[in-house]
């Protein structure tokens, strides 16, 4: 009898094993499948970049140093190997091209032109999608990182070298205070 029982504790402790790593592994997916939305995001704003240079570089010649410095940034950010290296890269890039839109005021043929309109409205509606993908990115790394620091999953995640991943901050968001 004594058996039997040590059997189906064995047997519960197994299965409650198995569904909180099924658990985790789902959680660890969803996370690399957020970062995938940003990732696309990103790409989806690199690619514009030079056709923004492009479009402001007829009009301001003598903006060369804010066009070069953009080119740059967007290089940087591409190849950026950390998260957080990436999310600096991408911050500074994002205050660099709100500094491009700004041109528009100097030149009003640029604030004129359909092609400046048409990639400002499409820069709009990528900046929109990556603030979402970005907020669904961080929510699911607080719901891994929550489910790999709670009990008992901590145990299962501790043996299985399950490990937090990192919130994307996009350089332009302060620190919360301590």
């Amino acid at each position: 009898m004594l058996g039997w029982w040590i059997g189906a504790i064995a047997f519960v402790v197994v299965a409650a094993a198995v569904v909180i790593f099924n658990e985790l592994v789902a959680a660890r997916n969803q996370v690399r499948a957020a970062w995938s939305d940003i990732d696309v995001q990103l790409t989806r704003r690199h690619d514009l970049v030079p056709q923004l240079v492009a479009a402001v570089r007829g009009y301001a010649d003598y903006e060369r140093a804010t066009l070069t410095t953009l080119t740059e940034l967007r290089s940087r950010a591409v190849s950026a190997a950390s998260l957080a290296d990436k999310a600096e890269a991408e911050g500074e890039l994002a205050r660099q091209i709100d500094r491009i839109l700004a041109l528009q005021e100097r030149y009003p043929d640029l604030k004129a032109s359909e092609n400046f309109l048409a990639l400002q409205r499409e820069l709009v509606e990528i900046e929109d999608h990556l603030q979402y993908a970005r907020r669904f990115y961080n929510g699911a790394v607080r719901d891994l990182n929550t489910k790999i620091e709670t009990f008992p999953a901590l145990i299962v995640a501790r043996a299985l070298a399950f490990r937090p991943a990192e919130f994307f901050r996009s350089g332009t968001e302060q620190e919360a205070p301590t």
